[in-house]
């Protein structure tokens, strides 16, 4: 099971709203039919609540590394990172976006929201 202990937060250096954007070019976890690894990228964009935190991309990085020989599917990977993020940060918003190399002639791109979007991130 991936490790939420590992993520670690420090109080964000501004009380106006800005959004962050993380990503992980390299994430692996395991197809959990199949027993083969699966490959993608995570793009994580958050704004951060008035007086709240950021992520620690150390920590960040281990925590997704976590996921390394956990089979789960590409659904549940993404929920999984946004329930654990918007858990450590309570993010004013916060989404991810996690977009898988193809397996049999199929790509797949699975989105997850939690909050309210800024302006420029509605309808994306």
């Amino acid at each position: 099971m991936p490790d939420v202990s590992l993520l670690e937060t420090f109080p964000s250096p501004s009380d106006q709203p800005y959004v962050i954007e993380h990503v992980n070019e390299e994430f692996t976890s395991v197809c959990p039919v199949t027993g083969h690894p699966d490959f993608g990228e995570i793009t994580l964009r958050y704004q951060p609540a008035t007086g709240g935190v950021c992520v620690e991309l150390k920590s960040l990085k281990l925590y997704y590394q976590s996921f390394r020989n956990e089979g789960i599917y590409y659904e549940a990977v993404t929920n999984r990172i946004r329930d654990d993020l918007a858990g450590a940060m309570s993010p004013s918003w916060l989404q991810v976006i996690t977009n898988w190399r193809g397996r049999g002639g199929v790509r797949s791109v699975i989105r997850a929201d939690y909050g309210s979007p800024p302006a420029e991130f509605q309808g994306r």
